[in-house]
C-alpha cells in the first residue's frame, strides 16, 4: 500500500483576501481564494498546517502584492488532465503585464476550437495568481469571469500594469481606480 502524500498548507492574509497555500515535497499545489472552505483531499493525501512548510510560497506572493516579483520562480505541482496542463502552461508564458484571449491561448496549445475547454480549465486552474489565469480575457479584451471575483482580476491586472476594458467604463474606471491601490 502507498504511503499517504502530505499536503502542507496555511491561509495567509493578502490584498485580494484570505489566500489558501498548499505545497508538496513537489511544489505548490493550491493557491485559492480562501472562503472558509478546505478542498476534499484525494484519496491518499494528508493536510497538514504548516505555515513553516510553505513559508516560501507566502514569501513570493507578498513579494508580488508588494510589486516587487513579476516573475515566480517556485516549483510547481500541477495535478490536472493532460489537456488542462496544456492551457496551466501556456498562462505561465504570458509575460507579466500582458494579456491573452481564450482563442489565443487555443490556438498556442494548437486546439484553436477549444476555447471554451480552455475557459474551463482557467476556471479549474488551481494554482490562481502564479499561474496568471487573470491575465486571460474575452475576445474584445475585456474582464470575465475569475474565481476570485471580477475586482480582483482587475485589481491584479492594474498591479501589473496590464491594459484591458471594463465593460461598463466610466462609472467602473472609477471605482477601480480607487480599489487597485494595493498597501501591503
Amino acid at each position: 500500500m502507498a504511503d499517504a502524500k502530505t499536503i502542507f498548507f496555511s491561509v495567509m492574509p493578502s490584498p485580494a483576501g484570505p489566500l489558501l497555500v498548499a505545497a508538496t515535497e513537489s511544489g505548490l499545489r493550491c493557491l485559492q481564494f480562501h472562503r472558509g472552505q478546505m478542498p476534499a483531499p484525494s484519496k491518499g493525501e494528508t493536510w497538514v498546517e504548516s505555515r513553516e512548510q510553505v513559508r516560501a510560497y507566502e514569501q513570493q506572493i507578498e513579494a508580488y502584492f508588494r510589486g516587487e516579483l513579476r516573475q515566480f520562480d517556485c516549483r510547481l505541482d500541477l495535478v490536472g488532465t493532460a489537456f488542462q496542463k496544456d492551457c496551466w502552461r501556456a498562462l505561465l508564458r504570458i509575460p507579466y503585464g500582458e494579456t491573452r484571449t481564450y482563442a489565443e491561448i487555443a490556438r498556442e496549445i494548437g486546439r484553436p476550437q477549444a476555447f471554451r475547454a480552455v475557459g474551463q480549465a482557467n476556471h479549474d486552474n488551481p494554482i490562481a495568481i502564479v499561474v496568471p489565469c487573470h491575465r486571460v480575457l474575452g475576445a474584445s479584451g475585456t474582464l470575465t469571469g475569475y474565481g476570485g471575483g471580477l475586482h480582483t482580476k482587475e485589481m491584479l491586472l492594474r498591479l501589473e500594469g496590464a491594459r484591458f476594458r471594463l465593460a461598463n467604463a466610466p462609472k467602473e474606471e472609477k471605482r477601480a481606480a480607487q480599489q487597485a491601490r494595493f498597501e501591503y
